[in-house]
Parts: C-alpha cells; structure tokens; sequence
C-alpha cells in the first residue's frame, strides 16, 4: 500500500551485512533484526569463518543475543580461502547450515588477508558449487596496488569476472555493493544466473563526501564512493524494477577510534536507519512504487526463498536517527546519516 506520505511493504530483507561479534554485535543485531526478517549475514570475522562448523557456531552466538520474540533469521556465509575443501562446503549447504560462500579477494578490505589470491586456486569449490546451485557472493574489486582504488571495481569485471562466469556458466552469483556504472551495465547485460546488491550509502553520496572540507572518515567505505555518474547510475538501476538488483545494506559498524585512527577502517554503519534512507531514495526518484521488489521480494526470488509473510509500515516523518550508539562500557559507532535527520520514519507495530 503506497499512500501520499505512508507505504507499507513485505518485510524486507538484507542480503548483505556485518554483524560482527561480541559487544558489536550486541549492539548492531537488534538494529538489523527489528525491520528485516532475513540477512545474509558476512563471515569476514577475525579470525574468519572458514568452515561450516565455524559458521554454525556463529549462528548460534547470533540467536542468544536476539532480542526477545524476534522472528529474525541469519543466514551464514563461509569465507572463501584458496584451502576451502569443496566437500565441507556442500555438505554445509545440504544440512541447512550454510546458505552461500563469499569470495574476497585477499586484502581487498576489513579482514580479508586470508582471501583468495588466485580463482584458479579455487575451481574445484566452484565446480561443486555450480553443481549444487549454491550462490557465491564476490567483493568485485582486484587488490593490487597497481590499480587506482576508483578503478578496482572495473578491474575486476574486466580481468577476473568475465572470465569465471565463462568458465562457470551456470555458478549462481551475487556481485556485491556495486558502485559504478560498469557493474549495473554488466548485471543487466549478462546472460545467467546473476544478481547485484545496491547499499544506501552508495545511492545517496559521491566520493566527494569523503573530503567535504577536510577527511571524512565516516564516509570511507570499500569499495570507496565514486563519480556522480556513478551513482545516478546506481539510483536508476535501483529503481528500476529490474530484479537482478536487491538490496543489501553492507551496513559494517567499526568503532569511531577505529575509523579515526591514522588508518581509519572502511565501512559505515546504516543499520538504524538503512530502510528509511532507501525509501528517502526511492521517494526522490518517483519510485515508491518499486521500493517493495527491490527490498522484499527481488532477493528472496534469486535466493529461492519465500517473501516473509509480515509487513512493515514507513511513514513520510522527519526524525533523527541517534547519532553515535555505544558498544560495551566505554566506546561508541557512528551511525550514517549524511543530511542529520531521516525523511521517513518506521512505524512501529502496535503492542
């Protein structure tokens, strides 16, 4: 239902996103879990979860901290390295445990040392994974320094991408937080089972957010921001109803002194707000109308999974979301919210 100043929607889901562990994930869990009902949960922990075991255990340590009557479910990745035995994987994925497999290249961003430093290292995961038609989620970006940090996402259509799904034709793949016009021109133009995530925090600023009079540490995400272009081409592609594209907040909390260091992590934190900043997206693009496929249903469908039978209710209110949360005692996140207060407001259900 889609009304002058409310709408109503599917309960959506979030297809990618960090959680992390311990007091962080405390204090982020709750935030994805009270408008979501799904997530596709990154297993780039430290150190990271490699194995199915490991994400089983992960899983569990997420529900203890779920709040109380939340209906909310995680749904585990492992974290491709070159020793990644294709067996554990699948047997993972029969018994319920592991829903995809993500791919980084090694070093391309928050813990990823242990990535995969060549996908010939990996053909005998991939060709299992082709065969059970489990999806693999790549961070599209090469690492090596040779390449501008602008162009990396490019790169890696051009050197890596192309050729995998050559060699993989029917490999169920998700090319995660796109940011340039090449990666939405690749997903709609390439032929198979392709889909791509879209995050808020790349609809709605350029990478001139990052040196808005001075560093802006808080707007340093990888893949970085890029051109204006770029992002009306992520907005368009978003909007479009097309449904390769889905949403994926790659919401990724890091402690402000860790973001304010002198080697400030790269992630933001959308979570308390990200459905409500999408939606301000959507109503800025005469969209409403799309904002349900994009956010409820597009993903389920390639993931092959049900719509949630909830819904949620967003109503055209201004607010302001908190602007830091704290994490154990003594620290704090930075919560993204680039104009300081929020359009659209989430209606909590009645008691």
């Amino acid at each position: 239902m889609t009304l002058a100043n409310v709408i109503t929607l599917v309960k959506p889901d979030d297809w990618h996103v960090h959680l992390r562990d311990g007091d962080m994930l405390r204090m982020a869990l709750p935030w994805s879990a009270r408008v979501f009902g799904r997530a596709i949960v990154m297993p780039n922990l430290d150190p990271p979860v490699t194995t199915a075991a490991r994400a089983a255990a992960y899983r569990d340590r997420i529900r203890r901290v779920l709040p109380g009557g939340s209906g909310f479910e995680p749904l585990m990745t492992c974290f491709l390295t070159d020793e990644t035995e294709p067996k554990d994987i699948a047997q993972g994925f029969a018994e319920g445990i592991v829903m995809a497999v993500k791919m980084y290249p090694a070093r391309s961003t928050t813990n990823a040392a242990a990535g995969v430093t060549d996908v010939r290292r990996v053909s005998r995961v991939l060709e299992r994974m082709q065969a059970i038609g489990m999806p693999l989620l790549i961070h599209g970006e090469v690492a090596d320094p040779e390449t501008d940090v602008f162009d990396r996402e490019k790169a890696f259509i051009d050197r890596v991408l192309v050729q995998l799904r050559a060699d993989f034709p029917a490999l169920r793949i998700v090319l995660e937080h796109i940011t340039t016009a090449q990666a939405v021109d690749y997903v709609q133009d390439a032929a198979g089972p392709i889909g791509a995530t879209i995050t808020a925090h790349h609809l709605m600023i350029n990478r001139n957010a990052m040196f808005a009079g001075g560093i802006r540490p808080h707007m340093y995400c990888l893949p970085v921001a890029k051109r204006e272009g770029h992002r009306l081409a992520l907005r368009k592609a978003a909007t479009s109803g097309d449904p390769r594209f889905f949403l994926g907040t790659d919401s990724a909390p890091h402690l402000v002194q860790d973001k304010e260091s002198a080697c400030g992590c790269a992630g933001v934190f959308t979570a308390p707000v990200a459905l409500e900043l999408y939606a301000q997206v959507f109503e800025e693009e005469r969209a409403l109308d799309r904002l349900e496929a994009f956010a409820s249903l597009n993903g389920a469908r390639f993931y092959g999974l049900p719509p949630n039978t909830e819904t949620v209710t967003l109503e055209q209110s201004p607010w302001q979301p908190p602007e830091l949360l704290p994490v154990g005692e003594a620290d704090h996140v930075r919560v993204f919210c680039p104009e300081g207060k929020a359009r659209w407001r989430l209606l909590e259900p009645a008691a």
